[in-house]
């Protein structure tokens, strides 16, 4: 679980023993290497001894356990490795070996004393860089006890990060160690220094009892985990997220609240369309926490319906138009829904759900929005109680057993986010927040409502803006937007277009990162090109009430992987074991989530809840969530992500769990066993393949409607690969690693014999030929990493392994001459070609009247 900072042990088994860099002193030049001492006392090294005796094992044996122990908390691995040198004046440098298992001390001990049996002779190597260094020892045997090798005056060779050296002295034994300048100092050396010490302490003890049980941990690391470490305590206010909004409005009812496709709604307008709707749910019955889906397109109707259900004490439930049918009802069912908000234009999925939930009451916004008159009580704010304990939204989100899973958020978390993101970003009055998230995608809330608590104005960008990256950004720089959030491969596509054609992004002064790993690479392509505006890393899950963490970044950071950033107020993050005990500074393991931020669990779901949540070790009557989520500590403070410990993955932001995608699979009629894997391609974009056992190979297309009548677009496998049987490991499960390294050849087989099955060869005359063409198919190739010589005329972009983004890089490879709607109508390269050619004869032809709209756009852009 090492990074490339990380140094440590490494050996040709694959083993790896992780070292964490670890400074927070100056370093200081002239002394290149870090030391510190202290000391075993004389009644632990006795108990120890008559341990080693009791297990027939050598002192050294008992050492070299408590060492292993050590190495594996910091490393995060149970399979460690170690430079060996035993007692003895002969011996040499060993490669010792060790599985630290949970168990009792005893059998850690035992195989410590198998490990060191076995360890074999080597010659010094750099490769093993953690050396315990035990060959003082046979000098117990002398009457006087002391070392006649006293490697005080001994140093750390260059190649050597750690040296723990056991000597033998007449107060017991003295523990030295001697680091790498560059990797620790002598605070962190103290620490590792206090493992030690803890764990003989845990050996003499009791060598029964369980190693899980035992705190390496000192007290004053523990507290500066649970306390330091935290986001800093602030008092929220007694009031809701929309109550704050009706302040607002009585401050400045007049002003814009939120524009959408050149519709402008003030503050006074939105609050009273919500209310309506908002009053309507409550002459219908609806009681507080119950849960209100709302249906429609993202629009300005869209803001008032999620302001209505939660100033009538409802539960919005967001759910996309064109979901699956089956996925709908699911959400609707698990839920227990009890109205349906929609639109007459988002119906079509909703009716197909609806069928077999019984008598759910369907309104429709338009008709609520008509009840009643303008100044009657139906305007008026609802006023009903809402507590900050109560359930404010669920959010679904993909579950590996085939259902997703839906996760709940109370209001004081919900608030508690919008502060967080309010202060980190900085939005004030009158600044304006885009909003562009899918609705099910959890940071759609924030980016919906954050500006107006403070008298700011929310700017819905449209789908069509989206997906064509220069409306887009003309959509950004009109709408004077000044805060921004992107995932990552979105982020990268902007900034090729900007690279390609720079302009001045107006009044935008924040972008926010979400969703994805955020790569230093693009970060240092952002502050090039647009140093004033700051870039901020955004971490949190749904589970935790949105993101928990901002690294707010105003030039490129010192470190290989972007950080996390802090926690956020009144939030808690702690990486532990698998027993939720904290691990030392800097080591590497499950990230927890602790306070306000921390949401119910999922609704109606007690199994998976308990497997998730559960109460803080550390804040008795607070809830604990456990993410899946891998990562560490830095020396500044902040959070690193390394990666997860299951088969969830994040696809364009959108949290996903591969075993729903392999469940649905096994559904499909013939598919005998199923697995699925990421494959990221040389373009940086993440596929989803997906591997199949069957007696013959099944339809792509049909497998692709099998799976898209339950799940959403983005869990849709790109591609498909038979197999008569899946590769299992020793154990006898699917080896997903050996599949993920057939991912990538499959991804490339399968594009291949989509161009071959759909245009035949090039030999067939079939090769573009025209200017325009040959453009296209370069320019194909380098989006679609296909090779060239293998486009022809009829090549299908989508058929090929294009997705919406990788349409919308292509419109900026070709300079904003097409639209997406171009591609998607058009995607048979000749067709998209000749397109773009009559285009062209239409320009000459207006160049010397009316300039045309497009190229006019784009110039002025």
């Amino acid at each position: 679980m090492g990074t490339p900072t990380d140094v440590g042990t490494r050996g040709e088994s694959g083993i790896v023993s992780a070292i964490p860099r670890w400074r927070t002193e100056p370093r200081h030049a002239d002394t290149p290497t870090t030391e510190y001492e202290c000391l075993v006392r004389a009644d632990t090294v006795r108990r120890l001894t008559v341990l080693a005796e009791k297990l027939h094992v050598t002192l050294d044996s008992v050492l070299l356990a408590a060492h292993a122990k050590v190495l594996a908390a910091l490393s995060g691995e149970q399979d460690v490795l170690t430079g060996y040198t035993a007692p003895g004046a002969a011996s040499r440098l060993r490669t010792c070996a060790l599985s630290v298992a949970d168990g009792e001390w005893r059998q850690l001990v035992r195989a410590a004393g198998q490990a060191a049996r076995e360890a074999s002779p080597e010659a010094a190597s750099p490769r093993y860089e953690v050396i315990l260094d035990l060959s003082a020892l046979d000098t117990l045997a002398t009457p006087s006890g002391e070392s006649s090798a006293d490697p005080r005056g001994s140093a750390a060779p260059a190649h050597v990060v750690l040296r723990v050296v056991f000597a033998p002295v007449p107060d017991g034994l003295r523990l030295r160690l001697l680091g790498r300048d560059d990797v620790l100092d002598v605070p962190y050396a103290q620490r590792i220094a206090g493992y030690l010490l803890t764990v003989l302490d845990f050996l003499a003890a009791d060598d029964t009892a369980e190693q899980h049980r035992a705190r390496l941990l000192s007290a004053e690391e523990l507290a500066y985990q649970i306390d330091g470490l935290a986001g800093p305590r602030r008092e929220l206010p007694d009031r809701r997220m929309h109550e704050l909004f009706e302040d607002r409005v009585r401050l400045h009812p007049d002003r814009i609240a939120a524009v959408y496709d050149g519709t402008e709604w003030t503050y006074d307008t939105l609050n009273r369309h919500a209310n309506r709707m908002a009053h309507a749910l409550l002459e219908r019955g609806l009681q507080p926490e119950n849960v209100v889906a709302v249906v429609t397109d993202r629009n300005l109707e869209w803001l008032a319906a999620v302001l209505a259900v939660f100033k009538a004490g409802g539960v919005y439930l967001p759910v996309e138009p064109l979901f699956p049918a089956n996925r709908i009802a699911a959400m609707l069912a698990r839920s227990e829904c009890r109205f349906v908000l929609t639109e007459f234009g988002s119906t079509g999925s909703l009716d197909q759900a609806l069928v077999g939930l019984g008598a759910l009451p369907r309104l429709f916004v338009a008709d609520l929005l008509s009840h009643g008159r303008d100044g009657d009580d139906q305007d008026a704010d609802p006023g009903v109680p809402v507590g900050a304990d109560q359930l404010a939204y669920v959010y679904f989100t993909s579950g590996s057993t085939g259902e997703p899973k839906g996760a709940m958020c109370e209001h004081a978390g919900m608030l508690n986010h919008l502060f967080a993101k309010i202060e980190d970003l900085e939005i004030g009055s009158e600044q304006v927040v885009a909003q562009t998230a899918p609705q099910c995608f959890d940071i759609s809330l924030w980016q919906l409502v954050s500006g107006l608590l403070v008298g700011g104005r929310t700017l819905i960008v449209g789908q069509k803006e989206i997906l064509d990256i220069r409306r887009y950004v003309d959509a950004l720089v009109e709408g004077e937007v000044e805060v921004l959030q992107v995932v990552p491969s979105y982020l990268e596509v902007m900034l090729t277009y900007l690279e390609e054609q720079p302009r001045s992004l107006g009044r935008l002064r924040s972008v926010s990162a979400t969703g994805e790993a955020l790569k230093k690479e693009l970060v240092e392509r952002w502050f090039t090109a647009f140093p004033e505006i700051r870039l901020v890393n955004a971490y949190g899950l749904t589970e935790t009430s949105d993101d928990t963490n901002h690294e707010v970044m105003d030039r490129v950071p010192d470190q290989d992987r972007v950080p996390l950033g802090s926690v956020v107020r009144n939030v808690r993050v702690y990486v532990v074991d698998e027993w939720l005990e904290p691990l030392p500074l800097g080591a590497p393991g499950e990230i927890v989530f602790s306070g306000v931020c921390v949401g119910r669990g999922y609704i109606n779901d007690p199994q998976r809840t308990a497997a998730a949540f559960g109460t803080d070790p550390h804040r008795t009557g607070e809830r604990l969530y456990r993410s899946g989520d891998i990562g560490r500590w830095l020396p500044e403070g902040t959070l690193e992500f390394l990666g997860r410990r299951d088969a969830q993955t994040k696809i364009r932001g959108f949290r996903i769990e591969i075993g729903e995608i392999e469940n649905h699979l096994l559904r499909v009629a013939g598919v005998r066993d199923s697995a699925a894997v990421v494959a990221e391609g040389p373009d940086g974009e993440k596929h989803l393949v997906a591997f199949y056992a069957a007696d013959a190979p099944l339809e792509p297309d049909g497998l692709r409607r099998a799976l898209g009548e339950a799940l959403p677009a983005y869990m849709v496998p790109r591609y498909f690969q038979h197999r008569a049987t899946l590769p299992l490991t020793g154990n006898g499960k699917i080896d997903k690693k050996s599949l993920a390294r057939d991912a990538a050849e499959a991804t490339a087989a399968v594009r291949t014999a989509g161009t071959a099955e759909a245009a035949g060869t090039a030999a067939d005359g079939d090769a573009p030929w025209t200017a325009t063409e040959l453009r296209l198919a370069a320019l194909w190739a380098q989006v679609l990493n296909i090779p060239l010589a293998e486009i022809t005329r009829h090549h299908h972009f989508f058929d090929a392994g294009g997705t919406s983004l990788s349409a919308v890089r292509l419109g900026v490879a070709l300079g904003g001459s097409v639209a997406l709607e171009d591609i998607v109508t058009r995607p048979v390269l000749a067709e998209l070609a000749g397109a773009m050619d009559a285009l062209d004869t239409v320009d000459h032809k207006t160049a010397t009247g009316t300039a045309d709209t497009r190229q006019g756009k784009g110039e002025s852009a």
